[in-house]
């Protein structure tokens, strides 16, 4: 076990929870920024490295030891700010690239692989850390602490490593100039519907390195 990881376990919850904290927010700020698609040529690349940190924020949760609520029931912390106008607009921002591949759990013998969202899933895992934050910011520092780990256990941490896992891939693509592989009608919904079976078939490196903030490597010279 790494220094790092036994000095976090010993640190004074306090300061533990403020760091955790400013992470997350930092996190729910950049990406609505993002969103808003003032700087497209930079967003696959800007959203790589918020989740990346989000994911090492997610470990030093994973790692500490568990977490309690004070009270036995969850107070309420009110309606849950909607997410569908960040959703569609991830949604548009990544078409056609939006929809990949993964696989749910990767412990369990042959799983078959299921379709996903890039856009779903930073909608998801904003939804989750929120949750959290109003916990935070009512004053229910141990409610926080217990909800963002269990739910980087159970939800957001999951989707953030599929996300970044296709994100990552994304940019590996693009850089090594490697066309995507077709995408055969893949879709989130059980009957795919029209508008992504036209989206259907090879994505060229061409058509999503500029809008997405990607840049291919220079062939090497002879």
């Amino acid at each position: 076990m790494s220094d790092a990881t036994l000095h976090d376990s010993k640190r004074d919850p306090d300061d533990f929870v403020v760091s955790v904290a400013d992470s997350i927010e930092s996190f729910i700020v950049a990406v609505a920024e993002v969103s808003r698609g003032d700087e497209p040529d930079s967003a696959v690349p800007f959203l790589l490295l918020e989740v990346s940190q989000l994911l090492l924020t997610g470990g030093r949760l994973g790692a500490h030891e568990d977490f309690f609520p004070d009270e036995r029931y969850e107070p309420d912390v009110g309606p849950e700010p909607d997410v569908d106008e960040l959703r569609e607009r991830f949604a548009a921002m990544l078409d056609p690239v939006d929809v990949y591949s993964e696989v749910f759990d990767p412990y369990v013998p042959r799983s078959a692989p299921v379709a996903s969202r890039i856009s779903d899933d930073l909608a998801d895992i904003i939804t989750d850390l929120r949750h959290g934050m109003a916990h935070y910011r009512d004053g229910r520092v141990s409610e926080a602490l217990w909800w963002w780990q269990f739910s980087y256990l159970s939800n957001w941490g999951p989707t953030a490593s599929a996300c970044l896992r296709a994100l990552q891939s994304l940019v590996a693509h693009v850089r090594l100039d490697q066309p995507l592989d077709e995408l055969d009608g893949l879709d989130t919904d059980a009957v795919a519907d029209e508008q992504l079976a036209e989206e259907a078939g090879r994505v060229m490196q061409a058509e999503i390195a500029g809008p997405l903030g990607l840049r291919s490597r220079a062939p090497l010279e002879s």
